[in-house]
């Protein structure tokens, strides 16, 4: 399992993202560590190695990828994973048959499949609310409960689930509190100081930035989960290849810049299309009147560039997706580039009707994932894609 550097936790967060985890690169003094795109490692005898064997246990671009992230989230431990949900997987495996976990309605469209249609049949069962407030995940809990996992904010509600309050809440009951941080990354929201055990990120999305690899990762400072997770990444093989670990660590070298590009924008577009006529509602923590503002400017340092609109007619809603022409009608978020998209027919298909419903998440709605761009230039493609589909 890799655990960071003794000086990974010395620096800021920017200094961080562009060092942490990473060791010269012992052949040539490369700035960047070199992509290790090997399978195997020559031994220099039976038993006698350099600390690699084969590439699934370990490799030397994934581990510095791993202390990276890490040492941002204010952990000790990463491990790193081929996907997101195969991150999920791995930490769903630490429990066992007849476990309960207590999960945030609103969390992505694959984590609550993940749940529901595989994890299910082999004996967790899971139970969802909403958990910004925290009355519903006491109400929730059983004998049986093992765990908590929430989104926050939420993807795409974005509401928001008070940290320190559910860290209080599992540490007294002993129970793994789990965060999904993809959306507010370690730059706007580092969970583990604020009491939660383990930290998941799907590495496609704001960490790497570009949207040219997938991938995931979970980070802890709990030894037992460790073992746990080093054990299931090696036993199980859900990890990255060097290249895409590589292609991560470039992404997070920029992303304080970045993210507060991203929030820039997002505090700029918001309150323009709060008070848009196309617009029935505007979901973003950033403007004064979302229901969990105030928590929202405690726990987090930024906003982000997330945004999710209430249309209010499906059909405009279907229309205004199909004819931005700088929002790219795309799945995934948290690049360089503004996507726009529909999570009812897209990153949310499978989550049931009724659910969807329950939490607000209608066919009117769509999501903005706003990019580096101009601003200008944003909100100009959104006023001519509301003109022309009306």
């Amino acid at each position: 399992m890799t655990r960071i550097l003794p000086d990974d936790h010395s620096h800021g967060l920017s200094t961080r993202a562009v060092h942490a985890g990473q060791v010269p690169d012992p052949l040539a003094g490369a700035v960047m560590p070199p992509i290790y795109q090997t399978s195997t490692y020559i031994q220099e005898g039976l038993g006698r190695h350099k600390g690699y064997e084969y590439a699934r246990t370990s490799n030397p671009t994934r581990e510095a990828l791993e202390r990276n992230v890490a040492a941002l989230e204010g952990a000790t431990y990463g491990f790193a994973f081929g996907s997101g949900l195969a991150a999920l997987d791995t930490l769903l495996k630490v429990l066992s048959q007849g476990d309960h976990v207590v999960s945030g309605e609103n969390i992505y469209g694959g984590s609550h499949r993940m749940m529901t249609r595989i994890f299910s049949r082999f004996g967790l069962s899971f139970t969802f609310v909403d958990t910004s407030d925290i009355h519903n995940i006491e109400r929730a809990l059983t004998p049986k409960t093992r765990m908590v996992f929430c989104e926050t904010p939420t993807n795409p509600m974005m509401t928001l689930t008070d940290l320190r309050a559910v860290g209080d809440l599992t540490q007294a009951r002993g129970l793994v509190f789990a965060v999904d941080n993809t959306f507010a990354t370690p730059v706007f929201q580092r969970p583990i100081e604020l009491g939660a055990d383990v930290v998941l990120h799907s590495t496609t999305k704001y960490l790497n930035g570009h949207s040219d690899m997938v991938g995931g990762l979970l980070v802890t400072s709990r030894d037992d989960l460790a073992e746990q997770f080093g054990f299931l990444q090696n036993a199980a093989g859900g990890v990255p290849g060097p290249m895409d670990c590589w292609l991560a660590l470039r992404g997070i070298k920029t992303l304080a810049l970045r993210m507060k590009r991203h929030d820039e924008t997002g505090r700029r577009l918001a309150p323009w299309l709060a008070a848009h006529r196309a617009v029935k509602k505007t979901y973003y923590p950033g403007l004064p009147d979302h229901p969990h503002h105030e928590l929202a400017a405690r726990q987090m340092g930024g906003f982000g560039g997330m945004i999710s609109l209430e249309l209010g007619d499906v059909e405009f809603a279907r229309r205004v997706v199909e004819r931005t022409r700088i929002f790219r009608l795309a799945e995934s978020l948290g690049g360089v580039e503004s996507l726009i998209g529909h999570p009812a027919s897209m990153t949310h298909a499978s989550v049931p009707v009724p659910m969807r419903q329950k939490m607000g998440l209608t066919d009117s709605l769509i999501r903005l994932s706003c990019g580096i761009e101009d601003a200008d230039d944003l909100m100009a493609d959104l006023e001519q894609a509301f003109a022309s589909a009306r």
